[in-house]
C-alpha cells in the first residue's frame, strides 16, 4: 500500500513538471539558434612592413651643433693682381676639385677674386683655412656672420696640409672647440658648415663614410710629401665650402672641408675633410714657430694587401710593411728592419699608408712614440724617437732650416728668367754663407732645377727631398750663362 502511495506521488510530480515545461514554450517561446566559437588562424605569411607605434622614431638634433657653427664660420675673401694680365688664376688643388676661380678685370688689371670659408678657433682672432683658399692672395678679408669686416694676417700656411692659419684684430669672437677626430666613427652623423656660391652660413648634414682616405690630391697639386688622411663623408660640398668647418653632434670641430670627388666642379656625393688631429698640430706650429714641425719615422712603407702577403708569404693581412729603413733615422736607431710590419703606432691599429702618417703627423721631432711590429710571425714593440727633415730631434724656424742646413738664400726664378734661360721653374741661389752648398763648389747665381732627381719648383719641394733622403743630396741645375752643372753633397758631415 505504501509502494503505490509513492508510485502515484511521483507519477503526479513528473506529469506535473511535463505540463509546465510545455506551458512555458507555449506562453514564452524562446529563440533557438547556434553559437559559433571562431578559432584563431595563423596565417601563412604577413606583410613585411612594421607595425605602427604610437610614439615617432628618434631622429638626431642637430640644431644646437648648428647654432654653435654658423657664428664660428666665417666667408674668407681673397685679391690677388694677375700678373697675366687675364680673368681667372688656377691652383691645381682648387680647380680638380672645384673647377677654375673666376673673377672680373679691374680698369683693365687683371684682379682676380677668390672666396672660401674659415672656422675661428680662439677667441682673440685664429682663423684656420684651407691653403689653397688664400693661396697668392694680395689681400685676405674675413666677413663674420653678423656681416663684420676685418683685413687679415697671414701668420702661416703648410702646403703639405693644405692648411692655413689666419689672424684679425678682435677679442671676444665665439669660436669652435677641437673634437677628436681619431673617435669618429664610420656611420656617425656629422654637419658640414661654411659658404658655398657665396651663400653665407649654410648648413649640410650626413655621415663619416670613410676614414683615412688617400684620394692623391697632394700629388695632383706638386706636393709629393703631401699628407693624406681625410675623412670622408656624404655631407653636400661645394665651391666655397673649401677652409669651413666639419663638426660632430656636439658642435665640436672635427675637420676642415678641403674637397670633393667631383668631375663637374659641383657636389656629386663625397666630400672630404682635414682631420682636425692634423688641424691642431699644424695650427700650433705655425703660432709658436711660424712653421709646421714635421716629424718622420725614418721609414719607407707600404700598406699590406692581399698580392704583398702572397709575395712575401705574410700570414696575415694587416699592418704597413717597412720596404726600406733611413740610415740613423729614428726607426733605425730603435731597431726597426727591412721587413717588419708596423701594426699600432701609441695603441692604435694602423693598416694603411695614411692612417700612419696620420698618427704621426700628430707629432713633433723629438717626441717618442711606440711601435708593435710583427717580425718573423712575432710581435716586438719598439720606442721610436722621431726626427725632423734634417735627422735631428731639434725644433727649427723657417728662417733658420735650409739657411743653417744649406748656408744659403733661394728664391724662385722670375719669369724673365725663365724665358732666358728655357725653363719652366728653378730656385735661385741669392747668398751663400759657409754651409754645404759652397762647400761642395756651388757659386751664388746657381739654379737648382732638381734634387735627387725630383724637380724643385719651391723652397718646399727642396725641404722634401733633403726629408726622404739618406744623407746625399745630388743636385742638378744650370749658371745665369746657360753652363749646367751637378754637385754632390753629402748632408751627413
Amino acid at each position: 500500500m505504501n509502494v503505490k502511495k509513492i508510485f502515484y506521488v511521483f507519477l503526479i510530480a513528473v506529469l506535473g513538471a511535463i505540463v509546465g515545461v510545455y506551458a512555458f514554450v507555449l506562453v514564452v517561446k524562446p529563440q533557438s539558434g547556434m553559437v559559433t566559437v571562431e578559432k584563431s588562424v595563423i596565417p601563412a605569411a604577413r606583410y613585411a612592413s612594421l607595425p605602427g607605434s604610437s610614439a615617432p622614431a628618434e631622429v638626431p638634433d642637430f640644431t644646437t651643433a648648428a647654432e654653435k657653427s654658423v657664428e664660428a664660420v666665417v666667408h674668407v675673401m681673397t685679391k690677388k693682381q694677375s700678373q697675366s694680365n687675364g680673368y681667372s688664376y688656377g691652383n691645381p688643388l682648387f680647380e680638380y676639385f672645384f673647377g677654375p676661380r673666376r673673377g672680373m678685370p679691374d680698369q683693365g688689371q687683371g684682379l682676380v677674386m677668390g672666396s672660401g670659408s674659415g672656422v675661428i678657433i680662439s677667441e682673440d682672432g685664429y682663423i684656420t683655412t684651407n691653403n689653397h683658399v688664400i693661396d697668392g692672395a694680395d689681400e685676405i678679408e674675413v666677413i663674420l656672420n653678423d656681416r663684420r669686416s676685418y683685413t687679415a694676417e697671414l701668420i702661416g700656411t703648410d702646403p703639405t696640409t693644405d692648411i692655413a692659419l689666419l689672424k684679425i684684430d678682435e677679442k671676444g669672437l665665439k669660436y669652435l672647440t677641437y673634437g677628436d677626430s681619431d673617435a669618429l666613427k664610420i656611420g656617425e652623423w656629422v654637419l658640414a658648415v661654411g659658404n658655398p656660391f657665396n651663400l653665407t652660413s649654410t648648413v649640410t648634414a650626413g655621415i663619416v663614410s670613410a676614414k683615412s682616405r688617400n684620394i692623391n690630391i697632394m700629388r695632383n697639386n706638386n706636393q709629393p710629401m703631401g699628407i693624406e688622411s681625410f675623412i670622408q663623408t656624404d655631407a653636400a660640398v661645394n665651391p666655397g665650402n673649401s677652409g669651413g668647418a666639419l663638426v660632430n653632434t656636439y658642435g665640436q670641430l672635427v675637420g676642415i672641408n678641403t674637397a670633393i670627388a667631383s668631375q663637374t666642379g659641383s657636389y656629386a656625393g663625397y666630400s672630404f675633410a682635414v682631420p682636425v688631429g692634423i688641424v691642431q698640430k699644424v695650427v700650433a706650429d705655425l703660432k709658436e714657430f711660424g712653421e709646421v714641425q714635421r716629424a718622420f719615422i725614418g721609414v719607407q712603407i707600404r700598406g699590406v694587401d692581399a698580392e704583398l702577403a702572397k709575395e712575401l708569404d705574410i700570414d696575415k693581412v694587416e699592418g704597413v710593411y717597412v720596404d726600406a729603413v733611413t740610415v740613423n733615422g729614428g726607426a733605425d736607431k730603435a731597431g726597426i728592419e727591412e721587413g717588419d710590419i708596423i701594426i699600432s703606432i701609441d695603441g692604435i691599429k694602423v693598416n694603411t699608408n695614411s692612417e700612419l702618417i696620420e698618427q704621426v703627423s700628430q707629432h713633433r721631432p723629438g717626441d717618442k712614440v711606440n711601435l708593435i711590429v710583427k717580425r718573423s710571425g712575432k710581435n716586438k714593440q719598439f720606442t721610436v724617437i722621431l726626427r725632423n727633415s734634417y735627422g735631428s730631434t731639434e725644433l727649427v724656424k723657417e728662417k733658420k732650416g735650409i739657411s743653417d742646413l744649406l748656408g744659403a738664400e733661394l728664391r724662385e726664378l722670375t719669369e724673365e728668367e725663365k724665358e732666358k734661360l728655357g725653363v719652366g721653374y728653378g730656385m735661385k741661389i741669392v747668398e751663400l754663407t759657409g754651409g754645404k752648398l759652397k762647400q761642395s763648389g756651388i757659386n751664388e747665381g746657381f739654379i737648382i732645377l732638381k734634387a735627387n732627381r725630383l724637380p724643385i719648383k719651391t723652397i718646399s719641394d727642396l725641404k722634401n727631398v733633403i726629408a726622404t733622403t739618406d744623407g746625399g743630396l745630388f743636385i742638378t741645375g744650370v749658371y745665369p750663362n746657360g753652363q749646367v752643372a751637378y754637385y754632390a753633397i753629402n748632408l751627413e758631415d
